[in-house]
């Protein structure tokens, strides 16, 4: 079986980020929201994995928390088991997972982003399902939460 080739354009990493409009905006009372589009040193329009901008926005900006959004609970032990949900994880942990290969595929980049913010000063960070009503208000006031936090 051949796989279809598929022209996703340009893509790109990022190299700053304008903190301090962020940081205005917010002042102003105002929530930014951000596409994960940039644009290169010509002026071309490159995409950018939304993961990834959101552990750089939060590095740059100070923030408290990263709380990245998913369609899975969290990390889990074993990706076809709920039950396997980990509540927490540090940096060391997350890599020991990582070559273990119990963190793989989609989740990588929630765990780079995640990791990336840490790096850059965040506190904490958060992977839960955002189809789980409330799911955002269960994990930061509740004790146990609905995902994985991840700390330093």
């Amino acid at each position: 079986d051949e796989g279809r080739r598929i022209d996703i354009g340009y893509v790109g990493k990022i190299t700053s980020v304008n903190a301090n409009l962020l940081k205005l905006l917010c002042q102003a009372d105002m929530v930014p929201v951000i596409a994960p589009i940039a644009i290169d040193r010509a002026g071309g329009k490159l995409n950018i994995n939304a993961d990834d901008v959101a552990g750089e926005v939060a590095a740059a900006v100070q923030a408290e928390k990263l709380v990245v959004l998913s369609d899975t609970h969290g990390i889990r032990m074993d990706p076809k088991d709920p039950g396997s949900l980990v509540s927490e994880l540090n940096e060391a942990r997350i890599r020991e997972l990582v070559s273990q290969g119990v963190i793989t595929g989609g989740m990588m980049p929630k765990v780079n982003a995640c990791l990336r913010a840490l790096n850059g000063g965040v506190k904490k960070a958060h992977i839960i399902d955002g189809r789980i009503e409330h799911s955002l208000l269960l994990e930061i006031y509740t004790d146990k939460g609905v995902g994985t936090q991840i700390v330093k």
